[in-house]
């Protein structure tokens, strides 16, 4: 009799798991036709995983404890709490995550505008996305001694949070309200795009490791939001640093990954943003010396899947996103090849495999995973770093 409840607690678990898991494929289909365009209300979206995902961000994007602050500071005046410090970023743990939280609210109110969820929603981003608020944070980022402030990732999730809300006002430029958000960002925008252009110059060699500091990942969003704007002189210096920092790369150890930290792959994002700066030919030809390992038989196996040993641990439960982004990685890598490439199968079934493992993850169960993890499935899961 144990056996058979045993059994049966199993199988209910499977069906629940499947469950969730078809919702995020649902939301995923419905999404795919465009990364960057408003889906129509008839496309038959998911909203129950939609929400789900917004609810994560709710949850912290005005959340202020716990947080850790990388603080830089001058005297005594500046100790204050984060809401004092960043007023508009103040929550989800930490900048850069509260950050892409506001990022994922805006992505998924700007797709699914009558969903339940998107009316509380867009009242977060009021009260976090105000003037006043936003001109703080440009006086915090320029203060001395705060050069390196969330450089490179949490300043790359910005302007992909300036490009959302550019996207979401010419979808509806009636839209008062959100042409607001846009404009409120934009003294904090371009004291970011101002810092980093004049770091990246300066920038003799790449950062290769999984976390924070790494510089494909950025860079790949940095390039995408250079190119969203028309910023020709920030686009030409992305590009000329990628190929100074990766061009000659080759043979990319991917059996070293990953790190017992790691949300990036150095490896996959490389090829990620190089996918960016080459024609589908010569990236093709790119890829083949620097990841010789992608097998052409349509198999997996070359790349398995990653779990945290302990979601709950702030450092641990970032293998948890390394599927994630491993999955968003290997689709934006087949994006950039040829129609006929022979690796495109392997690619894409590992990129399968990865999504399936990663989506499974994002249950909010721990604080330390929920501040997050849900903006890494939004991103994935509308492929918002793939152009259409």
């Amino acid at each position: 009799m144990v056996k058979d409840l045993a059994d049966n607690a199993l199988v209910l678990a499977h069906m629940e798991n499947t469950r969730l898991l078809v919702s995020f494929i649902l939301l995923f289909a419905a999404t795919r036709m465009s990364g960057q365009q408003r889906p129509s209300p008839q496309s038959g979206l998911d909203i129950e995983a939609a929400s789900r995902f917004a609810r994560l961000a709710l949850d912290c994007v005005h959340k202020e404890y716990p947080n850790k602050i990388a603080h830089s500071m001058n005297s005594d005046a500046d100790v204050a709490p984060p809401r004092k410090l960043t007023p508009a970023f103040y929550g989800c743990y930490d900048w850069h995550s509260s950050v892409h939280g506001h990022w994922l609210l805006a992505r998924l109110t700007r797709t699914f505008p009558d969903a339940p969820f998107a009316p509380q929603a867009r009242a977060a981003l009021q009260q976090s996305l105000t003037a006043e608020n936003l001109q703080a944070e440009a006086a915090y980022l320029r203060t001395e001694g705060r050069a390196s402030f969330e450089r490179p990732y949490g300043l790359a999730w910005l302007l992909q949070l300036s490009m959302e809300l550019r996207d979401w006002t010419a979808d509806d430029p009636h839209d008062q309200t959100v042409h607001a958000f846009s404009v409120n960002l934009l003294p904090l925008e371009q004291s970011a795009v101002e810092r980093l252009k004049v770091w990246l110059p300066k920038l003799s060699y790449p950062v290769r490791i999984g976390e924070h500091n790494q510089t494909a990942f950025s860079m790949g969003l940095m390039i995408d939001y250079a190119r969203r704007v028309d910023d020709q002189d920030f686009a030409k210096l992305l590009l000329a640093k990628a190929r100074q920092f990766y061009l000659a790369d080759k043979d990319c150890p991917l059996a070293y990954e990953p790190s017992g930290e790691d949300f990036l792959s150095p490896c996959l994002a490389e090829a990620d943003v190089m996918r960016r700066v080459l024609s589908a030919n010569d990236f093709a030809s790119w890829l083949k010396t620097f990841l010789p390992q992608i097998p052409r038989d349509g198999s997996a196996a070359w790349l398995p899947t990653q779990k945290s040993t302990d979601p709950s641990d702030p450092k641990l439960a970032h293998i948890d996103g390394l599927n994630l982004s491993r999955a968003w990685m290997l689709e934006g890598i087949a994006s950039g090849l040829p129609a006929n490439d022979p690796r495109l199968k392997s690619l894409a079934a590992s990129a399968a495999a990865h999504r399936s493992a990663g989506l499974a993850t994002v249950t909010g169960e721990h604080y330390e995973g929920g501040h997050w993890l849900g903006s890494f499935a939004v991103y994935l899961v509308t492929r918002r770093g793939i152009a259409k």
